[in-house]
């Protein structure tokens, strides 16, 4: 088994639901069990696209899955939420998944780059890890804690209240 992160974030179609769904699908998956969560928050969009708020949040999975097989398990789930993948960077979503880290390695291939390349620059997935595992290394760039403290400007990540 191998442990690994997945940042999970919608914008669409009531985005608290289709983040909460896709837990579930995550949990469901072959070889895997959701191991711990972090909570919603609600993230200010960027990229110059004129969009809703964001709600994002991160998993972390133990799984018997290869990197390969589970990158295609998250873009499964995406697809059966609705998610087309138009072409358009930074867009509206109503579902993204990506796999952030996979074990304490690297993988490098065409199609997939673990861990996320810019994993250490987004304040919207940095928050929520460093909530349920601050102290995690990500390889070859420092751990959790750190790359949020150099990242600084968390302003836009807000928890999301129970009560929305």
């Amino acid at each position: 088994m191998v442990t690994a992160y997945i940042g999970l974030g919608s914008n669409l179609d009531v985005p608290d639901r289709q983040v909460e769904r896709a837990l579930l699908e995550l949990d469901a998956l072959p070889q895997t069990r959701l191991v711990a969560r972090s909570r919603l928050y609600r993230t200010a969009p960027w990229g110059g696209v004129e969009q809703p708020d964001f709600i994002n949040a991160v998993a972390q999975l133990e799984t018997g899955l290869d990197a390969q097989t589970l990158m295609r398990e998250l873009l499964a789930i995406e697809q059966r939420a609705g998610r087309r993948r138009d072409g358009e960077r930074n867009g509206p979503r109503v579902l993204d998944l990506d796999l952030l880290l996979y074990g304490s390695g690297c993988v490098k291939s065409v199609d997939l780059q673990v861990p996320h390349p810019r994993l250490h620059e987004r304040a919207f997935v940095l928050v929520p890890l460093a909530e349920i595992a601050p102290d995690l290394a990500v390889p070859g760039q420092g751990r959790v804690g750190e790359l949020l403290a150099r990242a600084g400007a968390t302003h836009g990540v807000a928890p999301v209240d129970s009560a929305t």
